[in-house]
């Protein structure tokens, strides 16, 4: 008969924060192992004040945090667990969880060594009773990365050289968070199905990760027209996202991308693909608008 070495602890693969560049937001991303588990956590810890939303992506939850400190007014089956505070400062994010009966166990030992942690405080948890821990996190920053054309007629796929460079990048001071397939415009010299992407990482050293991953990108793509952007910002500017939305409807002059006025954002690789590139940043885990296809007209 198989063991279990702790049989009440299900612990969360990796936890991450990303924070603005004024400390006043706060994204709060979990990687989770058990859905049923992350799940309840998302229903109940989105009634806690210092949440101003909460979706799930893929394996991971992600809170929108504003600073602060509350106390809760927990309530078995009602309000049994949430967040009850959370600092930012120069390099680190504080995040105090409190819960009580499992939501205590969740707040504490499943999270408190999860990937991603610094250091811990935590109270016994277990049974009936309440308790909280706080878990200190890296404050990172968001960059996203669009690419663009990097097949031909005869072989490759964008998405999957994307993805795996991705991989190859990812690491204790980078985190690979997600990956987006975005439908443009089919235009007549496309390869095929007209997409580009846009992948995300949570990062403490945005430079290296964007010279590693134009690195590699470099060295296996089988265009000679790629596109690379990067976007170095919390959210991406309402201009990109028109940028973007036109890209989608229609064929746009290069020049758009040239006119862009944003200082979060950076051309890489300036081929032909950085149209779609750059067009790709805005939808970064919006996959519904990502993947519509547009006639031109709407």
């Amino acid at each position: 008969m198989a063991s279990i070495s702790d049989p009440y602890v299900i612990r969360y693969p990796q936890i991450v924060a990303v924070a603005d560049e004024t400390g006043d937001r706060v994204e709060l991303v979990e990687f989770f192992d058990c859905v049923g588990g992350a799940m309840w956590t998302q229903h109940h810890y989105a009634k806690s004040p210092l949440v101003e939303s909460v979706r799930c992506v893929g394996s991971t939850s992600r809170y929108l945090l504003r600073p602060g400190a509350v106390d809760l007014a927990l309530e078995g089956s009602r309000f049994p667990a949430g967040i009850s505070g959370v600092s930012v400062a120069q390099e680190e994010i504080a995040v105090t969880y409190i819960g009580m009966g499992g939501g205590g166990v969740g707040a504490t030992s499943c999270r408190a060594a999860a990937k991603g942690v610094l250091r811990e405080r935590c109270d016994p948890a277990g049974g009936g009773k309440i308790a909280g821990a706080t878990l200190w996190l890296p404050r990172r920053q968001r960059v996203l990365i669009g690419v663009d054309d990097t097949d031909t007629c005869e072989t490759g796929a964008t998405w999957t050289l994307v993805h795996n460079i991705a991989r190859a990048v990812e690491g204790e001071q980078s985190a690979y968070l997600s990956h987006t397939i975005v439908q443009l415009f089919p235009v007549a010299y496309r390869t095929k199905n007209c997409v580009s992407l846009v992948v995300e990482f949570a990062t403490t050293e945005p430079e290296r990760l964007a010279g590693r991953f134009r690195e590699l990108l470099e060295r296996y793509t089988l265009s000679e027209r790629t596109g690379m952007a990067v976007y170095t910002g919390f959210t991406p500017s309402a201009a990109l996202l028109e940028y973007g939305r036109s890209v989608k409807r229609g064929e746009v002059s290069p020049d758009r991308v040239r006119n862009l006025d944003d200082p979060c954002l950076r051309v890489v690789m300036d081929g032909r693909g950085i149209t779609g590139a750059v067009a790709a940043l805005p939808f970064y885990t919006q996959y519904e608008e990502a993947l519509e296809l547009c006639n031109g007209e709407t």
